[in-house]
C-alpha cells in the first residue's frame, strides 16, 4: 500500500486508490486472501472509505500518471543504491499564543483562548518545514520564525543531512528528493533550485535529485500523510502558548508504526522577493531529466 496512499496533513484519515478486489487479486497467488480480510486488514491500519473530495482543478495535468509512474522509478533506483530518498513539504503558518488548535483534550476544564485569531496578538510565527526519512521512518521538522522562503527549505535540508543524514548514510553521494510542485519547493522556483547548488550540493559535494508530485496531487506527498498527520494528532486541542511548547509537542510525536521526530527552531530572518537572473541560472551544474522535464532534474556539484 505504500504506492497507492493518500492522506490528509492535518488529521490520521488515509486512503487508497484501488478497490478491495483489485488488492485482493494483486495479491493471489503468493498470498490468497478474501476482499474481506484485505477490508479489515486496511482498517486496522487505518484506511477508511472516502466520498470524493475537490482537491484538483484543471490545472492538473494530463501527465500526472507519468510522473507518478516515474517518482516510483526514482524511488526504487535509490533504494537498490542505498542512497537516502526524503520527502519535503511546508506545514501551514501557525501563530503562537493564545489560540484555539482544532481537537479535544482530556482536562477538568476547557483552555482559556482568544476569541479572535489576530496576529497581532501573536508572539510570533512558526513555519513548519518537514523533512520524512523515507527509508527510515523518521520525520524531521525545522520550525520558521520568519518567512517561507527558498532559502529557509534549503537550510532545513541542511540542517537535516549535516545534523542526521550524512551520519545515517555514510556511503551515499546522491540524494533524492521528492517535494510539492508549488511553494518554496516548487519546480517553476528558481531560488529553490540556486539555492540547492550552493548551500546543499556545492559544500556537501552530493548530488541531488529532485522529482516534483504533479499539481493537484499534494496529498500522495509522504510528509503530509506519515509525518504533518501525526504532529497535528499530538497537538490537536492544545494552544501553541510557545514556541518551547510546539517545539515539545513535535519531538513527543510517534506512531504505532515507529515514527520519531526531530525537530529545531531557525529563527533567522529571510527575506522575500529575491531575484535570480538567467546569468545565475545559467551557471548551475542542473541536469534535467529526459521523462518530463520540468519536474525531474539532477544538481551535481562542480569538480
Amino acid at each position: 500500500m505504500r504506492n497507492q496512499t493518500a492522506g490528509d496533513p492535518q488529521t490520521h484519515r488515509k486512503w487508497k486508490r484501488k478497490s478491495l478486489r483489485q488488492l485482493s487479486q494483486q495479491l493471489a497467488p503468493a498470498h490468497p486472501v478474501s476482499p474481506h480480510t484485505v477490508g479489515r486488514l486496511l482498517d486496522e491500519q487505518g484506511y477508511s472509505l472516502h466520498v470524493n473530495h475537490k482537491e484538483l482543478d484543471e490545472r492538473s495535468s494530463p501527465d500526472r500518471n507519468e510522473q507518478f509512474e516515474y517518482i516510483q522509478a526514482q524511488i526504487e533506483a535509490f533504494l537498490d543504491h542505498g542512497w537516502p530518498i526524503i520527502s519535503v513539504d511546508t506545514k501551514k503558518r501557525e501563530l503562537i499564543g493564545a489560540f484555539r488548535n482544532p481537537g479535544r483534550v482530556w482536562g477538568r476544564k476547557p483552555t482559556r483562548v482568544n476569541i479572535y485569531d489576530f496576529r497581532s496578538q501573536a508572539k510570533g510565527i512558526a513555519i513548519p518545514y518537514g523533512i520524512y526519512d523515507y527509508m527510515r521512518d523518521a520525520g524531521y521538522i525545522c520550525v520558521g520564525t520568519s518567512a517561507d522562503t527558498s532559502e529557509f527549505a534549503v537550510d532545513a535540508i541542511v540542517w537535516w543531512w549535516t545534523t542526521f543524514g550524512r551520519h545515517h548514510y555514510p556511503q551515499a553521494s546522491a540524494l533524492l528528493i521528492l517535494a510539492d510542485g508549488g511553494g518554496s519547493n516548487g519546480y517553476r522556483d528558481r531560488l529553490w533550485k540556486y539555492a540547492l547548488q550552493h548551500r546543499l550540493v556545492n559544500p556537501c559535494h552530493l548530488e541531488v535529485t529532485v522529482t516534483h508530485y504533479p499539481t493537484g496531487a499534494s496529498k500522495w506527498n509522504p510528509t503530509d500523510h506519515r509525518l504533518f498527520s501525526a504532529v497535528s494528532g499530538n497537538w490537536a486541542g492544545q494552544p501553541l502558548s510557545s514556541y518551547d511548547k510546539m517545539l515539545h509537542l513535535i519531538e513527543a510525536t510517534t506512531t504505532e508504526q515507529g515514527l520519531t521526530v526531530q525537530v529545531t527552531l531557525n529563527q533567522k530572518v529571510y527575506p522575500k522577493g529575491i531575484k535570480i537572473t538567467d546569468a545565475q541560472m545559467a551557471g548551475l551544474n542542473i541536469q534535467k531529466h529526459e521523462t518530463l522535464l520540468r519536474w525531474n532534474y539532477t544538481l551535481k556539484p562542480f569538480d
